[in-house]
């Protein structure tokens, strides 16, 4: 099958932009505005917590998204990133986007947005031919114009995209489920050991912050902090890299992970809780919890990794309490090194305390959320399936070899 092929340009309703520069000083208050975070973090951006920042009248008339727009990354810090493409799947409230990307409506009547959305994700779409390699890897809007792209007819364009449409859909649905069952888990927690009111609390005393029968601990006394983990030298094993963790959740993209024989020194296993060490990715929430590796598996990370191991309270306990505000923020404090580059000290955790509960109660914490935790395996597992079956797919649909 021959599709006729265009410059990229010809498809555009209006001119293409790059976007706004808002210095931190002036953020916090305004429109929202789409960051690089919110471009490498949403493949489709739709209602999402985002930065504000103040905009005037002529902005507002030229620089704000429309639903099914295209944002390409016009730079990024690894080559694989440079030309990155996500779509506006929805627009709730008057939105900008920063000066980093660029931002492409197309004439909607020839052009079907989402066709075009998942034809830069597939290799036929060209688009590593115009990065270029300095400092940092990147893209110009006047080399994007004249890219050449595949134009199928109207109807073809629709049939495509709505079939890998379907798999989008499905994955979104079932992050939004896991959302949900982490959010009740991590509540249940909150109320339970932050607040004290765990069951039976209306008959126990507290003396000090701690309840009558609970054990005034710190961290170390319960948690191994970057616990030691043999493995057998030059053994296979995964790595886990600091983009394949979530901000918002446990979840991981194991699509990132590598195999490696040459392993770090940051070794876990299954059920260990993963937190980042490294500004912004710690204060942007950067968590992880090791659901993916089989039993008794081991595999290595980032350097940037700190692995928390629970020895005297279970996995969840310890997942939900690295997630949770004050110890994060007890973290935070700790930070030293130069701008950009800092890190959380070990030694912040040695007089952080974590009162104890009896068995009984960390008993009754795990049966009531182990279920959550064990249902978000599963959808996460199902959605590996699903981006694997939609990746098999989108370079036949885009190249033709599959006819629709």
């Amino acid at each position: 099958m021959s599709w006729e092929r265009v410059p990229f340009e010809s498809l555009y309703a209006i001119p293409s932009k790059n976007g706004l520069t808002r210095p931190a000083r002036v953020r916090g208050s305004g429109y929202k505005m789409i960051n690089m975070g919110e471009l490498f973090a949403h493949d489709r951006i739709g209602a999402i917590d985002m930065e504000l920042v103040p905009m005037n009248e002529k902005e507002l008339e030229t620089m704000l998204v429309d639903e099914g727009d295209l944002m390409f990354a016009r730079q990024s810090l690894v080559l694989s990133g440079a030309g990155k493409c996500s779509i506006v799947k929805t627009v709730s409230e008057e939105t900008t986007f920063e000066s980093h990307i660029i931002r492409v409506r197309l004439k909607k009547d020839i052009a079907y947005p989402n066709f075009f959305f998942y034809y830069f994700k597939s290799p036929q779409c060209g688009i590593k031919s115009i990065v270029t390699q300095g400092v940092q890897a990147g893209i110009r809007g006047n080399d994007l114009k004249t890219l050449p792209v595949a134009l199928p007819p109207m109807n073809e364009q629709i049939k495509i995209a709505d079939i890998l449409v379907q798999y989008d859909d499905l994955i979104e649905n079932n992050r939004r489920r896991i959302q949900l069952l982490e959010e009740s888990a991590r509540l249940l927690y909150q109320e339970w050991f932050v607040h004290l009111r765990f069951p039976g609390h209306e008959q126990v005393k507290i003396a000090d912050g701690v309840p009558e029968g609970w054990e005034p601990t710190l961290v170390p006394d319960v948690i191994d902090v970057n616990p030691r983990t043999p493995v057998e030298k030059g053994k296979e094993i995964w790595y886990v890299p600091m983009s394949s963790l979530s901000e918002t959740s446990m979840t991981a993209n194991t699509a990132d992970f590598e195999r490696r024989t040459k392993h770090t020194n940051v070794k876990f296993k299954k059920s260990d809780v993963l937190l980042a060490r490294i500004t912004p990715c710690l204060e942007n929430g950067k968590t992880g919890y090791a659901y993916f590796l089989a039993e008794d598996e081991v595999a290595c990370g980032s350097t940037e990794f700190i692995v928390l191991r629970g020895k005297r309270v279970p996995s969840e306990f310890v997942y939900c309490l690295a997630r949770s505000y004050p110890f994060r923020e007890n973290a935070i404090k700790s930070m030293t090194g130069s701008s950009g580059r800092q890190r959380v000290q070990n030694s912040c955790f040695d007089k952080y305390a974590v009162p104890l509960p009896p068995n009984s109660i960390l008993d009754e914490f795990v049966e009531v959320v182990q279920n959550n935790f064990d249902q978000i395996r599963n959808l996460m597992a199902q959605n590996a399936r699903l981006a694997k079956a939609r990746d098999l797919l989108l370079p036949k649909l885009m190249s033709g070899e599959l006819t629709v």
